[in-house]
């Protein structure tokens, strides 16, 4: 009999999933982790940097124009596909403009760049989980949201540890050149990708595509929990995350390189590690076993970086640090992904996915400032026993909506 496993990694929807989760994650670093490294390098106080973190405000308030892409089919690729097209040939002209700017020399026009590019980007994530969620049956969810999460952070890694390596050696003008060109990637797997099985009906007008998709989540047993839920999951990796590389940079004393290679690049083999056995677990395991043990592993994590402050530079702790921390993130992020796809209804999926992820984001965007300030008081060491402690509030709502996961959990196994 073949192996469940084997049958689901040799399915074409999982090899589009993987390529677009590439194309999603390629932007995210680069107005996120990697602009923070050439603002650091640049010259830039910690709190603009801080506050160069709300460049990510698209990512929360994408709900608000997902409406549009669940309403309105481009002439073109059909629903999820056509706007796929679209959002990409926007963050290529995007990236290409932050390209030929400088922070030192007009950091806001860099700045709303990088805006434009976050705007196209979540445009782009609206519609990307959108058509995950309406391509994935439900067992082959777990192992989607694994392989969506190694397209991602491969993405990641190249916009990420090894855009910082060429911007060492090459300069940043070239290196967002060269990020531009690879997003030809989800250009191709617009035209390749296969079409829903289930499809959905789109809603007929944009007011029912607005009021339709609030009203179906909202109408179902503890949906306030739920979205509670949603928006604390991973509220404390999203806060440690806030700062990682200004951290490592500046509070530790790690060159570009270092944090290139081993944050980046050791950190990503990590976290892909960890998505993929988070995804093969959800296979045999039940959503709400994998969401409280991945979640708590996440937390925990956190607590190697106060390590790490404690200690200071220690390539050792570093190395545990990372490995650690993305291998936990990348187990709580396929269960985290499953779980918000099984919530989502067909019809109005761009909307509701969209709604859900921006809840998800609450931590990383609105208290990205607040965050430099809560360095600047409390140190390095002690923000990051902060963070551990924002995380308990998502694991205990896991454990009292055990009921509610398991009812939307459709491949969960039966008991034993």
């Amino acid at each position: 009999m073949p192996s469940p496993y084997l049958a689901i990694l040799r399915s074409p929807r999982i090899a589009a999933v993987l390529f677009l989760g590439f194309s999603s994650g390629l932007p995210l670093a680069l107005t996120g982790g990697t602009l923070q490294a050439w603002l650091t390098v640049s010259g830039a106080n910690i709190m603009t940097i801080a506050w160069f973190s709300w460049i990510g405000i698209p990512y929360l308030l994408k709900f608000l124009w997902s409406p549009v892409m669940d309403r309105y089919v481009p002439p073109f690729l059909g629903r999820r596909r056509g706007w796929m097209l679209l959002t990409q040939v926007a963050l290529i002209l995007g990236i290409v403009g932050m390209a030929v700017s400088s922070p030192k020399e007009n950091l806001w026009m860099l700045g709303c760049l990088a805006l434009w590019v976050a705007f196209a980007s979540a445009s782009q994530d609206v519609v990307i989980d959108a058509y995950r969620a309406d391509l994935l049956p439900a067992a082959e969810r777990g192992m989607g949201a694994a392989v969506g999460v190694l397209g991602y952070r491969l993405a990641m890694l190249a916009s990420g540890g090894l855009a910082l390596i060429l911007a060492d050696q090459i300069g940043w003008r070239q290196t967002f050149f060269a990020m531009a060109a690879l997003m030809s990637v989800g250009l191709i797997t617009s035209f390749a990708a296969p079409e829903p099985e289930v499809r959905g009906t789109p809603p007929r007008s944009l007011r029912e595509a607005v009021v339709e998709p609030l009203k179906d989540m909202m109408l179902r047993p503890g949906a306030l929990q739920l979205l509670a839920l949603i928006a604390l999951y991973k509220f404390g990796d999203a806060l440690a995350g806030t700062l990682t590389t200004a951290f490592l940079i500046r509070g530790v004393g790690f060159s570009l390189t270092d944090v290139g290679a081993i944050n980046k690049g050791l950190g990503l083999a990590s976290l892909l590690l960890g998505g993929l056995a988070g995804g093969l677990l959800l296979v045999r395991m039940s959503l709400m076993r994998a969401l409280l043990l991945f979640g708590a592993l996440q937390a925990i994590s956190n607590l190697s970086f106060a390590v790490l402050a404690w200690a200071g530079k220690s390539y050792p702790l570093l190395v545990f640090a990372v490995g650690f921390e993305n291998l936990a993130s990348g187990m709580g992020t396929a269960a985290f992904v499953a779980f918000a796809m099984a919530l989502c209804n067909h019809s109005f999926s761009a909307t509701q996915y969209a709604l859900l992820s921006a809840i998800a984001s609450l931590g990383r965007i609105l208290f990205g400032p607040v965050t430099g300030g809560l360095v600047e008081t409390m140190g390095w060491a002690n923000f990051f026993v902060l963070t551990f402690v924002a995380a308990l509030p998502g694991l205990w709502l896991v454990w009292h909506m055990r009921e509610r996961i398991d009812a939307v959990d459709e491949t969960r196994p039966p008991s034993s």
